[in-house]
């Protein structure tokens, strides 16, 4: 509801974070990279065939790409691989195409990758499990996991995500511990079957926004934090006033406890991946605009970073559930058309969130900007690798070819989201331009 600190934009300014390496004095060797993302959905029909995979394979190792990323568990809940325990999708919309299951997509990708020279990481959307737009996925087709689904405080009551058609990802909610059990044995699912494999990025470890979650369930658990029965139930943490948002009492401590929620689900994933195979890279994809990011329950950052100084919104006690320091791996999405922050300074305007929230365009609504934000608030705890979303870009190939290289300036590497695009536009050439140039 309120702009964004003007001393914190100052202090991002002014501030050494535009430093990239900040690992030098610390004994953790970052690997430079150059991702590129194969997402499930989009590139489904394509990906059923063996011959199209190599041939992309061998395409972005052309250019410069060194690490794949394959897109196995989309927002459905459905996977791509032989999963004993999640759904496996054998078609995508309209399309006549069937999914052979004769042969192993992600095992094809590790071996001719590999053969190539290219890591190849899995990623999987860990808290959705249902696609809004098609009335398809986990939560609309299996009756035992309907209750998962997160309920959302709006201006005009209580509304179920499912009901929320304006949305495509079907959110499910991380409080319950059933939800957080049954993403967790997916993922050691995945890492067992595939001991090849090199890393594994998770997506979505959050909640909806800020509207999300207020079940009963959450309610409860959230007074077993504050060791209190809560008086007024939403008003407490806020309420809507003339269809504005009012924070309550308890507004700060309900963001904290969020936080705790997504942090402990993340160290706890990483002790049990690590426990199966301690080689695998254990990543994570988020957004880059920290100053925002506290609307989905998620702290990026290093423990040693302290929002509470520089952000009315942050307790105390937000800090000690940052979780850089579990990731071997963190990318992010620097999604912005402007690269350079001089492009943006010439603007003024504002930008609304979808939650009500209201915040000033400033220098991290840059390609740049947000790098440099990241790698401030992560200290050098993990690698960031900036990404961008190519469709941004689109009819404008020289900015495309611009931001890449200042994310290759800016972070560890680049990750481009995502390949179709890139298929779609012929991007190749300007692919490689900003990858090798």
């Amino acid at each position: 509801m309120r702009l964004l600190s003007i001393a914190f934009i100052i202090t991002i300014l002014f501030s050494s974070c535009g430093v990239r390496k900040q690992q030098a004095a610390k004994d953790k060797p970052f690997i430079d990279r150059n991702i590129l993302w194969f997402d499930a959905t989009a590139n489904f029909d394509r990906f059923c065939h063996k011959d199209s995979i190599l041939f992309y394979l061998q395409k972005s190792k052309e250019v410069g790409v060194t690490d794949i990323v394959v897109d196995v568990k989309p927002i459905t809940g459905e996977v791509l691989y032989p999963s004993k325990i999640a759904p496996v999708m054998i078609s995508w919309g309209e399309s006549k195409t069937k999914k052979d299951l004769s042969w192993d997509m992600l095992s094809y990708f590790i071996e001719k990758g590999h053969q190539l020279g290219l890591k190849i990481h899995a990623s999987t959307n860990v808290f959705v499990a249902g696609h809004n737009y098609f009335d398809r996925g986990v939560v609309y087709d299996d009756a035992t996991k309907a209750h998962w689904r997160t309920k959302s405080y709006l201006p005009e009551g209580f509304k179920l995500i499912t009901e929320q058609k304006n949305k495509y990802s079907a959110m499910i909610n991380p409080v319950l511990a059933e939800v957080r059990q049954y993403e967790l044995s997916i993922l050691k699912e995945l890492v067992s079957m595939y001991p090849k494999l090199d890393g594994i990025i998770l997506d979505r470890v959050r909640f909806d926004n800020l509207n999300a979650d207020f079940s009963e369930e959450s309610k409860k658990q959230f007074e077993n934090y504050l060791g209190k029965p809560l008086a007024k139930f939403p008003a407490d943490i806020y309420e809507y006033q003339d269809g504005k948002r009012v924070d309550g009492i308890y507004f700060k401590e309900w963001l904290t406890w969020r936080a705790k929620i997504i942090h402990d689900f993340i160290f706890e994933a990483r002790a049990a991946l690590k426990g199966i195979n301690p080689n695998i890279v254990f990543g994570d994809y988020t957004g880059s605009w920290y100053p925002l990011y506290y609307d989905v329950g998620v702290n990026f950052a290093s423990k040693n970073y302290d929002p509470s100084k520089e952000f009315e919104w942050a307790s105390a006690e937000y800090k000690n559930y940052a979780y850089a320091e579990a990731l071997d791996l963190f990318t992010t999405g620097n999604y912005y058309f402007e690269v350079e922050k001089s492009e943006i300074l010439k603007k003024d305007d504002q930008k609304k969130l979808e939650s009500g929230l209201t915040v000033a365009q400033e220098d991290w609504y840059t390609v740049e900007g947000s790098a440099e934000l990241v790698n401030r608030v992560t200290m050098g705890e993990t690698p960031v690798y900036a990404g961008l979303y190519v469709e941004q870009y689109k009819g404008h190939p020289e900015q495309f070819v611009k931001a890449l290289k200042m994310c290759r300036a800016k972070s560890e590497g680049s990750m481009i989201f995502d390949i179709v695009h890139v298929i779609n536009y012929g991007w190749w050439d300007y692919l490689k331009e900003g990858l090798t140039k």
